[in-house]
């Protein structure tokens, strides 16, 4: 059976006829021109480029802050009020979406 997406099925076919192949003695690809001739092309390189907007959002930090080590200081302080309501009424909401 053959997944349809990665078509892993057919691929594990072909590397086992291959396989087959190279254990009767057949060659089971030959060089390129380039290697026969006993030159040795270059591996080709990635590169990753990245808009200005992708560099600009890795540099700046999206949250407040100020506004975070307040909230820290308040939770050491023991200052920090929590509402068990509504805070399981947020688990709840993502149990939801989670479950679809």
């Amino acid at each position: 059976m053959t997944d349809p997406i990665s078509h892993f099925g057919r691929k594990a076919q072909i590397e086992s006829g291959n396989r087959q192949t190279v254990a009767k003695g057949e060659p089971r690809v030959s060089a390129p021109p380039s290697e026969a001739a006993g030159q040795v092309a270059a591996p080709p390189t990635d590169e990753l480029r990245l808009s200005s907007v992708a560099r600009q959002a890795m540099q700046e930090p999206e949250f407040d802050r100020a506004k975070v080590d307040a909230i820290k200081t308040a939770i050491q302080q023991g200052q920090y009020s929590m509402d068990p309501r509504r805070i399981a009424e947020s688990f709840v909401a993502i149990e939801k979406m989670i479950k679809g």
